[in-house]
């Protein structure tokens, strides 16, 4: 089957490395004139790590392992422990940190040369009952028995199969960044969570940092020309090591990414077109689900082209068996933390000490039973 899939993100090479392997003549759409390399860093799970594996995906020495998880008071009083190395031997798979762009050339080296054509923005989409047709802005024409939509969260290809609007901004956003690590935060990723919005950072190898602030934001806001002043004012007060990582950061260090999320659909696509990643489920970073929940949307619609053989059949099939993970994934990063509001009361130190009684063996076996739930791979 010839394969046309749209974008070339992480979700996207990802999708062409499995569809070649399956045996699919696979060509990649990438509006942009390159691959794009920047983002920071990605958390892997052991579901995420576990099926990059599957696509022939060598991971060792790139990143760094992660062997625990932190969860910290604003004041920086430890209040819970996950054990990563415990899920790692459980499900055969360690959590990672890895900078996006090595992902990216990572996945986009296994692909035969040629896959990935760069400046071919999608303008217009048509299908009928043997293929889809592409039209691109300059006038290229593509075909192809299918085509996957993998193209993030202001996705064309979800515009012209689903319609409706852009997704939806959450009011909150994330300042982000991946820099010289001014401290050796070693293999343990580590949240501090407080009433004015959360921090977090962990080693990305390579002497590396990947660090970020969720914090209220408003479209209609004046842009912030000094976002580390304004982290600074906020984050004033928390305990270490808040002060040393602003210190240690530059002009141009902090991108902001704002909160969105798309209501997930129950059909993730039309006839033989259908949405994956951010495309399908965009939702904001809280908890690190997006790229792990992208990777098993990969997973799955290879599985479903394998073994539906009607392709025009393949997005009920697909969409049943990933809608109800993706849409729990959501709900979770949408509403486990809150940066304004009432429900800040809950991340109050006062309310978030009483975890501190959890044991860590206690804490892991929930959050494995949670990576599990939302998983069809471990």
């Amino acid at each position: 089957m010839r394969v046309l899939v749209v974008g070339a993100g992480i979700s996207g090479l990802a999708a062409a490395r499995g569809l070649a392997a399956a045996g699919h003549e696979v060509v990649v759409l990438e509006q942009a004139q390159g691959l794009r390399l920047g983002g920071g860093a990605v958390t892997l799970w052991c579901n995420g790590t576990a099926i990059l594996g599957d696509l022939g995906v060598d991971l060792e020495g790139t990143g760094q392992r992660l062997t625990t998880m932190c969860l910290r008071t604003a004041s920086g009083r430890q209040v819970l422990e996950f054990d990563l190395e415990a899920l790692a031997e459980r499900f055969g798979s360690a959590a990672r940190v890895i900078p996006r762009g090595s992902l990216i050339n990572l996945l986009e080296s296994g692909l035969p040369e040629g896959t990935v054509r760069f400046g071919t923005r999608v303008a217009e989409l048509r299908t009928d009952g043997d293929g889809v047709r592409v039209r691109t802005e300059t006038g290229q024409e593509y075909g192809g028995d299918f085509l996957v939509g993998a193209d993030g969260v202001h996705s064309r290809v979800r515009a012209l199969v689903l319609g409706g609007g852009p997704a939806a901004l959450t009011g909150g956003a994330i300042w982000q960044g991946l820099t010289p690590a001014p401290f050796d935060p070693g293999s343990t990723t580590t949240l501090m969570v407080g009433r004015q919005g959360d921090f977090g950072y962990m080693g990305a190898g390579d002497g590396l940092m990947q660090w970020f602030f969720d914090v209220p934001w408003s479209p209609g806001a004046p842009p912030e020309d000094k976002p580390l002043e304004m982290l600074r004012r906020r984050f004033t007060g928390w305990g270490a090591p808040v002060e040393q990582v602003l210190a240690s950061l530059g002009d141009g260090d902090a991108e902001l990414f704002p909160h969105t999320r798309h209501k997930v659909p129950r059909h993730w696509g039309d006839g033989r077109c259908v949405l994956l990643g951010d495309a399908a489920h965009g939702m904001p970073p809280v908890g690190a689900q997006g790229t792990n929940q992208a990777l098993e949307d990969v997973a799955t619609l290879v599985e479903c082209l394998d073994a539906v053989p009607d392709p025009a059949a393949v997005v009920g099939v697909y969409s049943s068996r990933r809608r109800r993970q993706a849409a729990l994934a959501s709900m979770i990063a949408s509403h486990s933390l809150a940066v304004s509001g009432p429900r800040t009361l809950m991340q109050s130190e006062y309310l978030m000490r009483m975890n501190a009684s959890v044991p860590p063996r206690l804490a892991t076996r929930g959050f494995g039973g949670l990576l599990r739930t939302l998983s069809n791979r471990i």
